[in-house]
């Protein structure tokens, strides 16, 4: 039997899967399986695939033949994985030696549906800690209760699907797919869906993951086009809370969220090429219009000065059809 499958799916990270798989190598065990997505590279990195596939025992990889981004390579994995718990990883970040172990052996101690983890976010030789903003640890609890307040972070802002440990059970529940194509904010809806519907959850302190930041070919660093999926991505998230049973309570936190987001991408709009930052702004506007309005007025009136006056005026443009092509 898979106790548990490691999906990880790698685009163009030659330079960084070497270290990815390495630290795979410090989580071998009998009952693991580590499955390798390779969304379509056009670098190095299929040939590193396969010779990891013939030197880490419990490693498959899957090729696509057409580059379907991070969501997609993920579903392929979720698709292909056999164990009773499911991971996740990057192919650009790397995990300390044993940490799937550790992480397994405590959430199966704690019997709950999922689990999320502090993480190290490296850039050059700097790290950082970042720890989950929810305060009880290794303690049960419904992760609905972890959503709220709307103007505090929590759990629910913590969105890093690899910062954490999940049960089949949920997988076969359909919680942990994601939205097929979405390029960039696919942990959103996701992580959002999770804590509407799984029945429980728990924080651990561990910092056995180290995410890398700053790699030229994340998508976190390029201003085209698909940055913009971050509307679909929140689209989804205030759709779905809508429907939610306690949408009331729900629908302000959804909305200061993507309210903020919109924000930060305005306020590094110099990063987007021209067109882009154009379609930005335009298609910001009509995702404001598109929010609940009465929820709107309310988180509106309930942020800071900045940030209230930025998104209000925006509000207010006009859109013209072509602003909102695809480019």
């Amino acid at each position: 039997m898979v106790k548990l499958s490691v999906i990880v799916p790698f685009f163009n990270v030659q330079t960084y899967a070497p270290d990815t798989l390495r630290s795979l190598r410090a989580n071998i065990r009998e009952d693991f399986e580590f499955i390798l997505v390779d969304d379509c590279s056009t670098d190095g990195t299929a040939d590193v695939l396969r010779r990891a596939q013939d030197e880490i025992p419990g490693a498959v990889v899957h090729r696509h033949e057409r580059n379907g981004g991070l969501a997609t390579a993920r579903n392929t994995g979720l698709d292909a994985a056999r164990g009773q718990y499911i991971a996740f990883l990057d192919g650009d970040d790397w995990v300390a030696p044993g940490h799937f172990a550790e992480v397994l052996a405590r959430t199966e101690a704690l019997g709950c549906d999922f689990v999320r983890t502090d993480h190290v976010q490296v850039e050059g030789s700097n790290r950082t800690v970042h720890r989950v903003p929810h305060g009880r640890r290794d303690t049960v609890t419904d992760p609905r209760t972890a959503i709220l307040p709307a103007d505090r972070t929590t759990s629910v802002d913590y969105a890093y699907a690899w910062a954490g440990l999940y049960h089949r059970r949920l997988l076969d529940q359909g919680l942990l797919h994601f939205t097929d194509g979405l390029r960039t904010a696919e942990d959103r809806p996701w992580i959002w869906r999770l804590h509407r519907r799984a029945e429980s959850f728990a924080v651990l302190s561990t910092l056995g993951i180290f995410y890398r930041r700053g790699v030229a070919s994340s998508l976190t660093q390029i201003g085209d086009v698909r940055q913009l999926d971050f509307i679909r991505s929140f689209d989804q998230v205030v759709g779905e809370t809508a429907e939610d049973p306690e949408a009331d309570a729900l629908l302000p936190k959804a909305v200061r969220t993507y309210c903020a987001i919109i924000f930060h991408h305005l306020n590094s709009i110099a990063r987007f090429e021209p067109a882009v930052a154009r379609m930005l702004k335009a298609r910001s506007s009509q995702a404001l219009g598109r929010m609940p309005q009465p929820v709107l007025d309310e988180v509106l009136d309930s942020m800071d000065v900045e940030r209230a006056t930025v998104l209000r005026r925006l509000r207010r443009r006009p859109v013209a059809a072509k602003e909102v092509a695809t480019a």
